[in-house]
């Protein structure tokens, strides 16, 4: 956890970094990134100094080259180490002058963070602003996983406004709940391919550690969580280069993220290669034809960038894959000829497992979009018996644009370090969602449509036209009142007449 401390330090430097003229905050983030990364180059190298000299042999693997970079500085100086204790007028210098051409250029240790790293820029504009945020990252115990990851994720919050191409940052919570929802395992190979700042990733690798510390035991289980498990694809080089950092920070060594346009022509190879797929891809609009893959609008005929995500997690499954991903409410309801037949296929030729709900306002301050959270397996024959709703009306925080949360630390999430009354329930529904999922092949099978949570089967959804839109199938539950006859009606305003005027008698008499 950060410290309150901590907290109130990296808040003056993302102030400092607006008075300086750096108000963009994926900028400040970026610039940040490249310090981190800078840091851990130089952890990597006093490591491998360290085990050189233990085992009196020389460095196996050198970050930094001996000898002077090509203006003359030794790539001594070019070390976090070194440079962190120049004055900031020469710190601005080496790193702007030599650390930045030496970072463009390294080979690195061959992971996705060096290879972002070939188009960085260094744009901290003040030497005193750069020695402020080398000093902050300096004094914070990086060499604790929980400690880097929740500074990272606090930075990552401070982005307030929506990104291009219908980037918005998922909250937490939601990720959380949707990795619970989906139980990865030791062995699952996981995608994002609208990855953005790789928060599905992280949420999924910190899942596995909590509940499969095993994966870090077994030598090639550890093996295949730090290379082999973990890929994420997007098409902004800052979301990549940030994305990237934030799996390191989290203890995720080399992740396959890169650069793709995951609805373009070229994904060969990617068929059928993952276990789960767990995503929020941009709802934007349209694509042109002639950018987007023709075996996707082979299957559904349109540009509607939802729809053809859909169809390219269904591709990216393995048989027996699941995935839980969000989509715009129209998904569930559009008329289209293409907004059909998506539904139609996984109705029937897939096995859609639930329909969660979400509230209007959990996406603010970014957008205002209703949307749901589809939990499907892919089998190519079928399988659905019956699908889960679940209706959300509370998810912890309020559902303004302040986001404000409604109950203690504890009692938020869908899995509350403490246990929620009634009343609390009220206010966040996810703990509720996570128990009565367990039970939807059981008791929530029995559920009237009244119910916050109930299954409809696949043949009620056909006879819909493959509707899924909850509204379409719960209940509302109406008061019975009892009318009385009109001849009670009657009698009953004569006898209040009478009243009426009795009473207007007596005051007479009181007035006189």
């Amino acid at each position: 956890m950060l410290t309150g401390e901590i907290r109130n330090q990296v808040d003056r430097i993302w102030n400092e970094f607006a008075t300086g003229g750096l108000s963009n905050p994926l900028e400040v983030i970026e610039q940040i990134t490249y310090l981190l990364f800078l840091k851990r180059l130089d952890d990597l190298q006093t490591l491998e100094e360290s085990k050189a000299a233990r085992l009196g042999k020389p460095i196996e693997r050198r970050v930094f080259p001996e000898g002077k970079d090509p203006k003359g500085r030794s790539y001594e100086d070019l070390r976090w180490s070194r440079f962190k204790n120049f004055a900031p007028a020469e710190m601005f210098e080496v790193i702007g002058e030599h650390v930045f051409p030496f970072l463009r250029n390294i080979g690195g240790d061959g992971s996705t963070y060096a290879h972002h790293m070939k188009d960085a820029r260094f744009t901290i504009p003040k030497a005193s602003l750069l020695a402020k945020v080398v000093d902050m990252i300096d004094h914070i115990p990086m060499e604790e996983r929980d400690t880097k990851g929740d500074l990272y994720e606090y930075m990552l919050g401070k982005i307030a406004s929506a990104g291009r191409n219908g980037q918005f940052r998922t909250p937490r919570h939601i990720i959380q709940l949707m990795v619970v929802l989906t139980t990865p395992t030791a062995k699952d190979v996981i995608c994002d391919p609208a990855s953005g700042t790789c928060g599905f990733l992280v949420a999924a690798g910190e899942y596995l550690r909590d509940l499969h510390p095993e994966i870090l035991r077994d030598k090639a289980l550890r093996k295949h969580f730090h290379e082999g498990m973990f890929h994420g694809f997007d098409f902004d080089n800052t979301m990549l280069r940030i994305g990237s950092m934030n799996m390191q920070l989290h203890g995720v060594e080399n992740p396959d993220i890169r650069y793709r346009d995951s609805l373009g022509q070229d994904h060969a190879g990617e068929e059928e290669k993952y276990t789960l797929v767990l995503a929020n891809p941009p709802f934007a609009g349209s694509l042109d034809y002639e950018n987007c893959s023709k075996d996707l609008l082979q299957v559904v005929k349109t540009k509607k960038t939802e729809l053809l995500f859909m169809i390219l997690f269904l591709r990216l499954l393995k048989p027996g894959g699941r995935a839980a991903v969000i989509v715009p409410d129209g998904v569930l309801f559009g008329s289209s000829k293409a907004h059909k037949e998506l539904r139609r296929l996984l109705v029937e030729e897939q096995k859609l497992d639930a329909v969660i709900s979400l509230p209007g306002g959990v996406f603010k301050p970014y957008a205002g979009v209703s949307t749901a959270i589809l939990l499907l397996t892919k089998t190519n024959s079928g399988g659905t018996e019956h699908v889960w709703f679940y209706d959300v009306a509370a998810d912890g925080w309020s559902l303004d644009d302040k986001r404000t949360p409604l109950l203690p630390t504890e009692k938020l999430g869908s899995v509350p370090r403490e246990s929620l009354s009634v009343e609390e329930h009220v206010k966040n529904n996810l703990p509720d969602l996570l128990a009565r999922w367990s039970q939807r092949d059981g008791s929530e099978k029995g559920n009237a449509r009244t119910a916050q949570s109930f299954c409809v089967p696949k043949a009620d959804i056909a006879a819909q036209g493959y509707d899924l839109s909850l509204n379409r199938y719960k209940e509302v539950v109406h008061e019975v009142v009892a009318h009385k006859p009109p001849k009670e009606i009657i009698a009953s305003l004569a006898e209040l007449e009478k009243e009426i005027v009795l009473g207007m008698k007596e005051l007479e008499e009181m007035l006189k």
